[in-house]
């Protein structure tokens, strides 16, 4: 058996596989988000190991015998996280989220220096790792002074199940902080936070052994000490692992909280302008891209919860057939947008409101442009050298069959709906986990799953969804400023 941890914003999932890469069962355990000033987002770390035990200790009560057969682990988390810990390990402060955008001044700082966007081959986006330290070293100096490492979510709970210091280089990647190309820290971007390498995690790649697991936590669980645990991935890595977009030219639409358009490369391809994210892959000598859209199921639950009606309700109203765009737009700049804009401040909007605009014709006009916001992903992805023939939706909005439709006639791509099963960041995970225990081929283990269905682009839509895409591209520069 292998065991995958998946450490996202809103809970933990552990989930085991067996040898074959069946899916045995799962435990899940929710998180909160604190918000104590607008535009902050940060998490308790404690909370996050006791998310953990729960999710596992719902798995063992289940699967005991499964558990005690476990010879690997594999971690995902959500990224860009600042954990900062003391000398003692002791937890400084909450942590700063990715979605937490305080430090956008710094962020501006720091991009302005070029060796950022020379070595990283990223933006530094406000919601990245090290505008966050310049935060605190401006705003919270005396806890600065005692920062003895700094972690990434998933790795601090690295900490705990191993007691080693370790990070693996696509979480990494997401820091400003690594040189990505090369695939090591950057002691320049580093110092320019006013921190060095001995306050960062020891790298590995994602398939290899980072730590084992501890002897007490064995017990408590059933399981085997020392088990190792494999580097990982960040959680789009990790998903991109269990859906076997691991080759070049192979690659995934994300319909959760936040959208994801996300590419797999054979080399580093950085066009940092593009605001596209040149990332490590889990795997050696891989890279991906993603363009990253920061609402997208996220708007149609806002819709969801001002409109009283649940969000499958709404989609619902629609039918099943595309509807050509009915002139009511909608941007979903809820929290800011990262690709193409890199705008922390603009927010969102309805346009072409009308009598006549009914409910539905909003929630219509809510899909339609998370849809061209992907269209806008792709657009920054082709700018940056890559170019996409097909992609596989995954995501719990992935379930709306005219949400994949609408988003295959903005893109002009068909879209694959995976057969039923759980390919996500916590299956990446487990398989990261199995070819770290066993020193398998990664090639072999992240293969793709079968395709259930193929949705096609509406090729009769096609003309007035290019329209449609030209007015929403027209709306960002006439709403910005009016809306910060």
């Amino acid at each position: 058996m292998y065991l995958g941890l998946d450490l996202g914003t809103s809970g933990v999932k552990a989930l085991l596989i067996d040898a074959g890469q069946t899916v045995i069962g799962s435990g899940h355990a929710s998180l909160d988000v604190s918000r104590p000033h607008p535009g902050w987002s940060e998490q308790d770390p404690s909370h996050w190991i006791r998310a953990c035990e729960e999710a596992i200790s719902e798995l063992r009560a289940s699967f005991p015998s499964h558990l005690a057969a476990v010879k690997g682990i594999g971690l995902s988390g959500q990224m860009h996280g600042a954990t900062l810990l003391d000398s003692a390990d002791k937890v400084l402060r909450p942590c700063i989220l990715w979605n937490d955008t305080r430090s956008h001044a710094e962020a501006a700082a720091l991009d302005a220096d070029p060796r950022f966007r020379k070595l990283t081959g990223n933006i530094v986006f406000p919601g990245f790792t090290a505008p966050k330290l310049a935060w605190v070293k401006n705003n919270e100096p005396a806890v600065f002074a005692k920062v003895a490492k700094v972690l990434l979510p998933k790795d601090f709970l690295r900490l705990w199940l191993s007691g080693e210091h370790i990070s693996e280089m696509s979480d990494s990647a997401g820091t400003s902080w690594l040189d990505v190309g090369k695939r090591h820290w950057s002691a320049d971007l580093l110092a320019a936070t006013s921190l060095d390498e001995r306050q960062m995690p020891s790298l590995v790649e994602g398939t290899q052994k980072a730590g084992a697991l501890r002897a007490e936590l064995a017990a408590k669980w059933g399981m085997q000490a020392g088990i190792p645990i494999a580097g990982g991935a960040g959680d789009n890595a990790a998903s991109a692992c269990g859906m076997g977009t691991v080759g070049a030219g192979h690659a995934f639409v994300s319909l959760g909280t936040s959208g994801v358009l996300f590419a797999a490369n054979a080399s580093y391809l950085p066009n940092p302008a593009s605001a596209v994210h040149t990332f490590c892959h889990a795997l050696p000598n891989t890279w991906h891209q993603m363009g990253v859209i920061l609402s997208a199921t996220d708007s149609l639950n806002w819709l969801s919860e001002i409109s009283g009606k649940g969000a499958g309700e709404l989609t619902a109203e629609l039918g099943d057939t595309l509807k050509a765009p009915s002139g009511v737009s909608f941007l979903p700049y809820l929290s800011g947008e990262r690709t193409p804009y890199n705008d922390s401040a603009i927010r969102g909007a309805f346009t072409g409101l009308a009598h006549e605009s009914s409910r539905a014709v909003l929630t219509q006009a809510v899909l339609e442009g998370v849809a061209l916001a992907f269209r806008d992903s792709l657009e920054a992805l082709a700018k940056a050298g890559t170019t996409l023939t097909r992609v596989t939706a995954i995501g719990g909005g992935s379930r709306s069959r005219y949400w994949l439709k609408s988003i295959a006639t903005a893109l002009g791509l068909p879209v694959d709906i995976p057969a039923d099963g759980d390919f996500g960041a916590a299956f990446g995970a487990a398989r990261l986990g199995l070819i770290a225990a066993t020193g398998a081929d990664p090639l072999s283990i992240c293969t793709a799953p079968a395709t259930d269905a193929t949705i096609e682009p509406d090729a009769a839509l096609g003309g007035v969804y290019a329209d449609a895409y030209q007015r929403y591209r027209a709306l960002y520069p006439a709403i910005k400023g009016a809306t910060a």
